[in-house]
């Protein structure tokens, strides 16, 4: 059943973060909407319990007609792997939807930043783009809920391979690991408020763990016997070089950043307003190993 009729966007419904607020949002009662290049393929994926419209970030036209008559938009972008590539797509193209919901007489814009986002860490192309997008959203006037979220841990089998799992460089800092129902959660929260917002939420996860102890305590659930090792960046860069791996030569950037570049802001106003984030990362490996929701 519809929740007051607030019918939202979502811009990025298929990916890995945007996936658990739709699902979220549908849990409240929401009515939505889907904007995906590829309708067909979402609809295998999400079926016909959904609206699905056909859409890009890189198309005005779409964008506008995807965001008629609704409440609000929420806008879940993947960038990269090049500096040009994370400013069209993170940067503009979060640009182009907020000009769209203008256009369209939106009320609430929600997006998904991050915790380490600064003005003196613009020489980072991902952090630039998110930043930017950012002040795309606030210099709009129109209300908006931008959630800078910390890592989550939805993020830690991709360093779980053969039995082996793989901490990229030192990794030394703390990190509040996030889960995304959770943070899902909020975004839900967000749009059932009925107050004007305007805000930036920090988004922490209950317990602080540095990237081994964490994949340690993700393996002792679900991979018994497996192994965390720290490998040095400059053995990673090697091997991605001799095997051609892309997809590591993407992600090592990342992690040399936050070697060095950790989490920012207060939490506090977060848990006031949204609530706090319960899901320890005990918890959810637990429910990752039995494959359940923890809704």
């Amino acid at each position: 059943m519809a929740v007051n009729n607030k019918l939202i966007l979502i811009v990025g419904a298929t990916g890995l973060l945007g996936r658990p607020v739709m699902e979220m949002l549908d849990h409240f009662g929401f009515p939505m909407r889907l904007l995906c290049r590829n309708p067909d393929k979402a609809a295998k994926i999400f079926g016909k319990h959904f609206e699905i419209v056909k859409g890009d970030i890189a198309d005005n036209k779409s964008l506008e007609q995807a965001l008629e008559g609704c409440y609000g938009v929420h806008i879940n972008l993947k960038g990269g792997p090049k500096a040009k590539d994370f400013d069209r797509i993170e940067h503009r193209g979060t640009a182009a939807v907020v000009k769209a919901a203008q256009n369209q007489g939106v009320t609430r814009i929600t997006y998904l930043s991050g915790a380490s986002i600064a003005r003196d860490r613009l020489w980072f192309a991902p952090t630039k783009a998110k930043y930017d997008a950012e002040q795309e959203i606030i210099k709009s006037g129109l209300e908006y809920a931008i959630f800078r979220a910390t890592w989550f841990m939805e993020s830690l089998p991709f360093f779980v391979r053969d039995n082996r799992a793989t901490v990229m460089g030192n990794q030394p800092l703390g990190i509040h690991w996030l889960a995304a129902e959770d943070y899902a959660r909020m975004v839900a929260q967000a749009y059932l408020l009925d107050e004007p917002l305007y805000n930036k939420f920090t988004i922490w996860g209950p317990d602080e763990y540095t990237f081994g102890e964490a994949l340690e305590i993700f393996c002792s659930i679900n991979f018994h016997g497996a192994k965390v090792n720290n490998i040095p960046l400059g053995v990673l860069r090697f091997f991605a070089a001799i095997t051609f791996s892309r997809p590591l030569k993407e992600v090592l950037p990342l992690m040399k950043y936050f070697e060095k570049y950790g989490e920012l802001g207060d939490p506090t106003l977060t848990d006031k307003m949204l609530g706090t984030p319960q899901i320890t990362l005990e918890k959810w490996s637990k429910c990752f190993k039995a494959k359940t929701k923890i809704i």
